[in-house]
């Protein structure tokens, strides 16, 4: 049992059939046959020499770890098992790897740094927002916790005593869940549900203001997650708004079996002109929204009406290698095109959309959808912020866009 507080960062010096460490104060309290968590992976040592110690890497812990990965010269975590009397400043660590997450973004943050980490669905859903998770054998928070990934914040110690430091994306580290959430069963089963209602308290759901308002809402946007737009002065409703570049068919159904309104696509112009959408005739509606005409992914095998088809198409639209040739005409995505002046010249959803993805390093394809009530009508508001609360969504204001974008 260990408490995912590193002792040492030793150094890799040969991976083959055994694992050889320097590590001088590791070894030094080391014993043949006695355990030691390298990475968050317990092993044995089998042979302890000076400052370095060599431990066996099972078939096993290879193929369910990031060990069978290590090569020469790579700065490792190391943490030796507690022994009674101990003090648990982490957490309760067994050394067990749970599942092996991948680096897709590294933030700095202040002093520190946010980094995120996709994990396979099933340790995702094992752990909770705010609980304990050891990566690569390091105690840390769950910062947050989005569909398909989450994040931990590194203090500045965490990044100069451990190998944390030097993560980038792409790195795979070993994730180990915290062991009470794990073993509480039904428990476990209140705690996440009880965490994902309390997501309503975090202070990046609802409305959100000013430059780390937009920043929130660009991150979530990167992330494949949704946000709110709200266009108080003008329209008097909410739409809900994905980055069309990582829109998915789970999107897709929550949009129109949530939200409720007429999912659109915002598109810029000069896409549109390419790929020879052509705008669909007459004057258009009464906030000068431009519609064009409406198409389905080729390549697709349904009708274009699933929620799978019309992802698909979506992401195709986003795609710059995309082709005239790729799409039917007429067909049930609903593109839109931005003024080429963005949110100078028409402050509407379409552009607020676009302006967010652009600000994202996103192609500049988007997908909206407005809000609708239970009885009906668009949601307006305080109703309009409840519903954000509700699914634990950013909220911000057109104007608050315009002022920052």
């Amino acid at each position: 049992m260990y408490s995912g507080i590193i002792t040492e960062v030793g150094t890799v010096l040969e991976r083959n059939s055994i694992l050889s460490v320097r590590a001088p104060r590791t070894a030094g309290e080391l014993h043949p046959g006695g355990s030691v968590s390298v990475n968050g992976a317990c092993l044995s040592a089998v042979d302890v020499d000076g400052d370095v110690f060599t431990a066996d890497v099972s078939v096993e812990t290879a193929r369910r770890s990031t060990l069978g990965e290590i090569v020469e010269g790579v700065q490792v975590n190391l943490e030796l098992p507690l022994i009674v009397g101990d003090s648990i400043d982490g957490h309760l660590v067994q050394g067990h790897v749970d599942a092996v997450g991948k680096v897709t973004r590294v933030d700095e943050e202040g002093a520190g740094a946010r980094v995120w980490i996709r994990p396979p669905k099933r340790f995702l859903d094992g752990i909770i927002a705010k609980s304990s998770v050891a990566v690569d054998g390091v105690s840390l928070t769950v910062a947050e916790l989005l569909t398909d990934r989450f994040s931990v914040a590194l203090i500045p110690v965490t990044q100069r005593d451990t190998a944390l430091g030097r993560l980038l994306v792409g790195d795979r580290v070993n994730l180990e869940a915290d062991l009470f959430v794990k073993t509480a069963g039904e428990l476990h089963l209140n705690a996440k549900t009880a965490a994902r209602r309390s997501l309503a308290a975090l202070p990046w759901a609802g409305e959100l203001h000013g430059a780390t308002g937009v920043q929130r809402c660009i991150e979530q946007l990167v992330a494949g997650e949704a946000i709110v737009i709200y266009d108080p002065a003008r329209e008097a409703e909410a739409d809900i708004v994905y980055a069309g570049s990582r829109f998915r068919p789970e999107s897709m159904t929550f949009l129109r079996t949530t939200a409720c309104g007429h999912t659109t696509v915002p598109c810029d112009q000069s896409r549109l002109d390419r790929l020879e959408i052509p705008a669909l005739a007459g004057a258009g509606d009464r906030h000068g929204t431009a519609y064009h005409l409406p198409v389905d992914l080729a390549a697709g095998t349904g009708t274009g009406v699933s929620a799978h088809d019309r992802a698909a198409t979506i992401r195709r639209l986003a795609r710059p290698e995309a082709l005239p040739e790729d799409f039917l005409r007429p067909g049930h995505v609903f593109p839109l095109a931005g003024r080429h002046g963005g949110l100078r010249e028409r402050r509407g959803h379409t552009e607020a959309a676009l302006a967010l993805c652009e600000a994202g390093e996103l192609a500049t394809v988007a997908v909206i959808c407005e809000v609708m009530g239970g009885d009906g009508h668009m949601l307006s508001g305080a109703a309009v912020e409840r519903f954000a609360l509700r699914w634990a969504l950013p909220m911000i204001s057109i104007d608050e866009l315009a002022a920052w974008l």
